[in-house]
């Protein structure tokens, strides 16, 4: 509290031109949210005039009119700011909230984890939205939440381009189960030199590579990578073994049916542009991202380090491999029942905490948990999340579902004697 106290002290001793529309809103939040007042005052916006009705519309005046208060959107931000906005609109970030709903399991959560941002949504609320999903977000109560996007970085009142460039700003959302990249990131040298370079005990001008510099150069919004967020491409590569164990995975996201033919999800896929689908278009992220490394080394170590972070997903795709063929065939030989709703013979990766036995469920905690940290940790430079949180983890993953299939093998069996 004594820290928040200095806080506020301090931000009332910054005297910012307002804009003249925004008196009477000032003038009333300082009562109701003096925080939010207060993160404006501070802001290039209040500096610049651009005042309260801008972002929000005059039509609320009054406590009896809040109804009438207009929530930005990106097409609010793109008013001044149509160069990042169009970036973006071509990125990944932007098709999170469609990538969310698309999952299959994701309509069974509660809805506080979702539209009330309390879970997948909360971070998945930085994409982009059509008129309806706003609509259906402002009807629960929840109406200052998931709307404008672009204040997921920079942090409502005051929308800093500073704090946007800081690591810490991609924290929120990228940690935790399935993409640990902060704590990866944070524990590896590139993240240790920048938050030594923060908290000045390396100069200002020490290179010490952030989240920004490697996925966002120039300031670049659009924010890609070449493998995409699952570290599956096409078209299948030509060493055979690693085509049939991606082929598989593939068949297990149900990309592809039991023939190896392509489904509506790989439909849905091409429509987020959620993997790299041609050469092309996963050698131009890539080769962005070797000019972006071959600022501070050599471009041929570039090159290397990337390949080792290739050479990873190939070993991680063939334990993955493994062990949805072991719960495959436990479908095929009746030893388990295959759930009414999966299309293929194969389980679905894709109903993650939902899936009905405790065999299904160690293979959804493989692919999503143990196989993005072998890979991830591999590209973040993090080499003890890559072997004990990653390969390690999915060596035991292969062993326990083999010796699971084996029990509920052993148990029809016994049961048919």
């Amino acid at each position: 509290m004594k820290h928040l106290s200095l806080w506020m002290a301090a931000a009332a001793l910054v005297v910012l031109p307002v804009a003249a529309g925004a008196d009477q809103c000032v003038d009333c939040h300082k009562k109701v949210t003096p925080q939010a007042v207060a993160d404006w005052q501070l802001s290039k916006h209040a500096g610049s005039g651009v005042g309260c009705e801008v972002c929000h519309g005059s039509g609320h005046t009054t406590a009896a009119d809040v109804a009438k208060v207009t929530l930005p959107t990106p097409k609010t931000c793109a008013t001044c700011h149509d160069t990042q906005v169009n970036q973006f609109s071509k990125g990944k970030h932007a098709a999170a909230w469609t990538v969310m709903n698309a999952m299959p399991t994701i309509h069974a959560q509660p809805v506080a984890m979702t539209a009330g941002m309390k879970g997948c949504g909360g971070c998945h609320k930085i994409g982009l939205k059509s008129d309806a999903d706003l609509k259906a977000l402002s009807g629960d109560g929840a109406r200052t939440h998931g709307n404008a996007s672009c204040d997921a970085c920079h942090t409502r009142h005051t929308f800093s381009v500073k704090e946007a460039r800081q690591p810490q700003a991609c924290q929120t959302c990228h940690m935790g189960f399935d993409h640990p990249q902060w704590e990866m990131y944070s524990a590896s040298k590139h993240g240790v030199r920048a938050l030594l370079r923060q908290n000045g005990t390396l100069p200002e001008g020490t290179p010490a590579p952030t989240c920004q510099t490697c996925h966002m150069p120039e300031g670049n919004h659009e924010v890609r990578t070449a493998w995409g967020f699952l570290a599956l491409r096409l078209p299948l590569p030509d060493d055979k073994q690693w085509a049939a164990d991606r082929v598989t995975i593939l068949q297990a996201l149900g990309v592809l049916d039991p023939d190896g033919k392509p489904t509506a999800r790989l439909d849905a896929v091409k429509a987020v542009d959620l993997a790299r689908l041609t050469p092309e278009a996963f050698d131009a992220e890539r080769n962005r991202m070797v000019d972006t490394c071959s600022q501070c080394h050599a471009r041929s170590f570039a090159v290397a380090e990337l390949k080792k972070g290739d050479d990873m997903i190939r070993d991680a795709d063939k334990l993955m491999a493994e062990a949805i063929r072991t719960v495959a065939a436990l479908y095929k030989d009746g030893i388990l029942p295959k759930p009414a709703g999966y299309a293929s013979a194969f389980p679905d990766l894709l109903t993650f905490h939902d899936a009905p036995t405790p065999i299904e469920q160690r293979l959804f905690v493989m692919f999503l948990e143990h196989r993005m940290r072998a890979f991830q940790g591999t590209f973040h430079a993090n080499p003890d999340y890559a072997l004990w949180y990653g390969w390690s983890e999915m060596r035991r993953d292969v062993t326990d579902i083999a010796h699971m299939a084996s029990e509920l093998r052993a148990s029809k069996a016994s049961a048919a004697r």
